[in-house]
């Protein structure tokens, strides 16, 4: 996620993460699922995250079994843009407010293109309020936003493996033209 943090955003307490105890195993997308979803549970942790009204906020938690996992702050009006996990399996969950998720229903070439012309049919659109959420497979390209004008959003979202990098896109109608791609130096 190439958002800004805050200058030194606090972590929340020790006692407030979930238990994440490695397993031998990777974590299924369901096992992701099932962990944003008691995460977001949590109030305690979700109420310890500081919101900024200009951009989103996050702050890193232990996953389960070696994934990443995030505790993301929306203002009003904020979203990721089209993006993938490349090849992270994942999940997330609005704790709080509510997200809306555009994604393609198709799974589209990893490398070796930097322009596509999409298919009618390929866009699926999700409204997510609070407790709802969505596991995914890999190269599942999408974009999140908060649509609210008044309101912040905060979500729950763990990768397996840990994001090797994120692609971003560009849309314009049909096409989908890939912008950048960012390594996790750009933003941890």
């Amino acid at each position: 996620m190439s958002v800004v943090p805050p200058a030194s955003p606090p972590s929340p307490p020790a006692s407030a993460l979930p238990s994440a105890a490695p397993s031998a195993a990777a974590p299924t997308q369901a096992e992701l699922l099932d962990f944003v979803r008691r995460t977001a549970a949590d109030a305690e942790l979700i109420s310890s995250l500081p919101l900024d009204p200009e951009g989103r906020t996050w702050v890193r938690l232990e996953g389960p079994g070696g994934s990443e996992a995030w505790l993301i702050g929306w203002p009003p009006g904020s979203g990721t843009g089209w993006h993938d996990h490349a090849d992270s399996v994942g999940a997330f969950l609005t704790a709080q407010g509510e997200l809306t998720e555009n994604s393609l229903a198709a799974r589209l070439p990893t490398d070796g293109w930097k322009t596509l012309e999409l298919t009618e049919g390929v866009d699926r659109s999700r409204r997510l309020p609070a407790g709802r959420g969505r596991a995914f497979g890999h190269h599942h390209v999408h974009e999140v936003f908060n649509e609210s004008t008044e309101h912040h959003a905060i979500s729950v979202h763990a990768y397996y493996p840990p994001l090797p990098q994120i692609r971003r896109y560009s849309r314009s109608g049909a096409v989908l033209r890939l912008e950048q791609v960012e390594r996790p130096e750009d933003w941890q």
